[in-house]
């Protein structure tokens, strides 16, 4: 993969990392056109190994990663390349959204469009694709996982907004997805979980000060454990409610768990 990514973009000079400063990093983001759609593209300086990819998906206010300086930082730290699509306010969900296209669901263009263009251009194939969203996107990462769980087996969402049903109504794209607030409902994760098919290293959390999203995190958290699945959740931690102010507080342990799952799924655990 290294010299994949030597060779495609030859101009950003994978050399030495030590002492970059966040202004140098930052300048490390590409954007660029592809699988159709516009996205960010972040390679660490240094020749030493890749530990993978993530994948991140934006939430509702379409905030990719280039300009936030915590995210790049982790990344470089943890030999990370970082994919950031831009899917418009479309939740990502394997529904229809005409924001985003008026053909294909946002979630068939990441299964067949954009992760053969990661396969191909990074050589990179899954399940060394982690996932890694905030809010609307930190739903979009948990949907994809749930019903690609084999593919995706790693997947962190900060912030997830899991009862994004309670939006409809609200003169968004969301109305044009569903016909009513209960179709939308049956479409949210917690109600399409499969107790034999999950993501082996899975992890979200949310802010207790967060009124819009907590409670359906905590729903999602309680129906995990009586199923008995798997995962990592963090409640408690607070910094500042449903703002960029705890995604970024959380970015850590969120990347950590990622690193974490792509080493256990390189060692085959």
């Amino acid at each position: 993969m290294f010299d994949a990514l030597k060779n495609l973009f030859p101009g950003l000079g994978i050399s030495s990392s030590g002492g970059l400063s966040d202004t140098a990093l930052q300048s490390r983001w590409q954007r660029l056109e592809a699988a159709g759609r516009e996205l960010e593209l972040f390679i660490p300086a240094g020749s030493e190994p890749i530990a993978g990819v993530v994948l991140f998906l934006h939430g509702h206010g379409e905030v990719l990663l280039s300009g936030n300086p915590v995210f790049t930082r982790l990344f470089q730290q943890h030999r990370l390349v970082a994919v950031c699509p831009s899917g418009r306010r479309s939740w990502w969900l394997d529904v229809v959204c005409e924001e985003f296209d008026p053909v294909m669901t946002p979630q068939q263009w990441l299964v067949q469009s954009l992760v053969p263009w990661i396969e191909q251009t990074l050589q990179v194939q899954p399940p060394r694709i982690a996932l890694l969203g905030v809010s609307m996107g930190g739903q979009g990462v948990l949907q994809l996982a749930y019903r690609y769980a084999l593919k995706f087996p790693v997947v962190a969402a900060i912030s997830p907004a899991v009862d994004f049903h309670q939006l409809y109504g609200a003169g968004i794209p969301l109305d044009g997805m569903f016909p009513d607030a209960e179709a939308a409902r049956q479409a949210t994760v917690v109600l399409n979980l499969h107790p034999l098919q999950w993501p082996r290293y899975q992890y979200f959390c949310c802010d207790p000060a967060d009124v819009e999203w907590y409670d359906g995190a905590a729903r999602l958290g309680m129906k995990l454990s009586s199923s008995g699945i798997l995962h990592e959740r963090d409640l408690l931690i607070t910094a500042g409610g449903h703002a960029w102010s705890y995604f970024n507080r959380m970015a850590e342990p969120a990347i950590e768990h990622v690193v974490r799952g792509l080493a256990g799924v390189a060692a085959g655990v």
